[in-house]
């Protein structure tokens, strides 16, 4: 048969080859740099509008069902993804540099609403240029679904984008609506990277910034746990139990270690302290410090490698019998002289306390002797196998959820129509939800990473070949004769001015170290190729623990912000 005819002719056979086509081109297109920077994931969404360009595309059905389940498996992975960590995201330092992000985000909603009135922009166009000036699909998505739902049956209902004149059907209506956001986005996205970049490269011009200065300064931050060891010095507590020293549990520190009269051990909570004994506590530098001002000073015995028979051991939790459970409950101290110390959560380091609750894939260190580590690896699971199998019923049950909470109208003051979580909001927040719950009865939402990485990049791909290939009939016309040059230049200010804005800010009251300045741009724009271009700047882990701090809300705020742009236009 005929390529060229089998690329024409609708069928399954055309639509998995054309698809396919349109995703190797784009991912090669991606990986192209210049000037060490690349499209990435976007090469898809321009070898989409390449094909469609020329009249190579697929039908209207077919188009919309890839396109939303694409966008579906993206959006709930990236739930998945970032949901463990996005309340611990909130506090702390990580409040500071979420009111930053959150205010880069407003600005760029001001700023396209500014941009609607001044340049007589229609809001499809304008929540596309949005979303590409801030180099975010999934508001793109989220925006598409809203005008989608705000047209109403076939379009017949609403026409937000004004665009009824001159037409003869409000099919014709509705297909001109669904495609300027994707090519609003397509002509602003590359000015959405650049522009990042810029504001980086200026803003280490303007204060003179030496990056390599920056990261020793931003390396000086003490680690979220240390141990301590700690001489009892103090002779009110001479016979007095653990448990019962003050301001322990209060403090929320450890002890792993006890040395009495030479011997090392793992203490019993009702372990008897005498004076002379070394405890080795483990917890934020502060509060190990106040500690050693009520029970003594600190020793420099170190009491890990003194010679005994306790060690300590990294233990998976895959045992479903013990998930929720907590280490109260366990008893792991009673049972088999062990103590757990500490547990790794998604990337996420705790200080594992008697009511820390077990969550499949949790990581927790384990201190005692080899016979009681061996009992308790077994009552864990201790099996990192298991982890590199998704369980996939969860992940359908998740997605149904998801789609169904997304269908919920949500009436908000002053908005004339009930707003939508739609098939971007839905599955994200339920993701994040269940990401935190874990585990309802015999379903666990863990999954592992691979397997979430694998479904993300097929979403976003089918997601993207379908937007290009819908809008790609008109993105060079739009971009050379019709409004491509006013839409390129509200693109550059939706993304220049609220991030040059936060950005000097951020440095001249708040002071942030550039290097999380970096990380802070990039994670509120959600763009990638711009964290790596700060991190060639110099090896530091501050610009991508930034990066990752303000993601998570960047990226809820980004969606739902589409949606209250389009209602707004209604």
């Amino acid at each position: 048969m005929n390529p060229i005819a089998l690329l024409t002719a609708h069928s399954i056979a055309q639509a998995v080859i054309l698809v396919s086509l349109v995703a190797a081109l784009g991912l090669a297109l991606g990986n192209v740099r210049l000037f060490k920077v690349n499209l990435g994931i976007a090469g898809v969404l321009f070898s989409g509008i390449l094909f469609g360009h020329f009249g190579i595309t697929l039908p209207q059905e077919t188009l919309e069902f890839l396109r939303e389940f694409g966008l579906i498996l993206f959006v709930y992975t990236i739930g998945m993804q970032v949901g463990p960590g996005f309340l611990a995201s909130l506090r702390k330092n990580g409040l500071r540099l979420n009111l930053l992000a959150a205010s880069v985000v407003l600005l760029g909603v001001g700023a396209t609403l500014l941009a609607v009135r001044l340049c007589g922009l229609d809001m499809p166009a304008a929540v596309g240029i949005y979303s590409g000036a801030v180099t975010n699909t999934p508001s793109l998505a989220a925006a598409q679904q809203a005008l989608k739902d705000a047209a109403g049956p076939a379009g017949a209902h609403h026409d937000p984008a004004g665009l009824a004149e001159g037409s003869t059907t409000a099919a014709g209506v509705s297909e001109e609506i669904a495609k300027r956001p994707g090519i609003g986005y397509a002509v602003a996205y590359p000015f959405g990277i650049l522009g990042t970049i810029l504001v980086m490269i200026l803003m280490r011009l303007f204060f003179r910034v030496d990056p390599a200065q920056e990261a020793k300064e931003g390396e000086k931050a003490k680690p979220a746990f240390a141990n301590l060891s700690i001489r009892v010095e103090n002779r009110n507590l001479e016979g007095l139990p653990l448990e019962r020293v003050p301001m322990l549990e209060a403090l929320g520190v450890r002890v792993s270690r006890l040395q009495h009269a030479g011997e090392v051990r793992v203490p019993q909570p009702d372990a008897v302290l005498h004076v002379g004994d070394v405890l080795l506590a483990v917890g934020p530098r502060e509060k190990l410090e106040e500690l050693a001002l009520v029970v003594g000073k600190p020793s420099e015995v170190d009491l890990m490698s003194v010679p005994s028979a306790v060690t300590a051991q990294r233990v998976v939790v895959t045992q479903k019998e013990v998930l929720g459970k907590t280490l109260a409950e366990l008893a792991l101290e009673e049972r088999y002289g062990v103590t757990v110390t500490r547990a790794s959560r998604a990337d996420i380091e705790i200080l594992a306390g008697p009511d820390f609750d077990l969550h499949f894939g949790d990581t927790v260190l384990a201190v005692g002797e080899a016979e009681g580590l061996k009992k308790v690896a077994a009552l864990l699971g201790n099996s990192p196998t298991q982890l590199n199998h998704p369980q996939l019923i969860p992940v359908f049950v998740g997605i149904a959820l998801g789609v169904l909470l997304g269908q919920v109208p949500i009436h908000l003051p002053g908005v004339p129509a009930p707003v939508k979580l739609g098939l971007a909001g839905g599955p994200l927040v339920m993701a994040i939800l269940l990401s935190r719950v874990r585990r309802i009865g015999p379903l666990s939402w863990y999954m592992p990473i691979s397997a979430n990485f694998m479904l993300r990049e097929l979403g976003i791909i089918l997601f993207l070949s379908c937007v290009g290939l819908r809008a790609g009939d008109r993105f060079v016309e739009t971009l050379t004769h019709g409004d491509g040059l006013r839409w390129l230049l509200c693109g550059a200010a939706v993304t220049f001015l609220p991030l040059m804005a936060v950005a000097l800010f951020a440095r001249l009251r708040m002071k942030l170290n550039y290097l999380s300045l970096c990380g802070l741009l990039a994670g509120s724009m959600t763009d990638p190729p711009a964290l790596s271009f700060a991190n060639s700047l110099t090896p530091s882990s501050a610009t991508s623990t930034a990066y990752a701090t303000v993601y998570p809300l960047v990226m809820l705020l980004r969606v739902v912000s589409a949606q209250v742009l389009v209602f707004l236009s209604l």
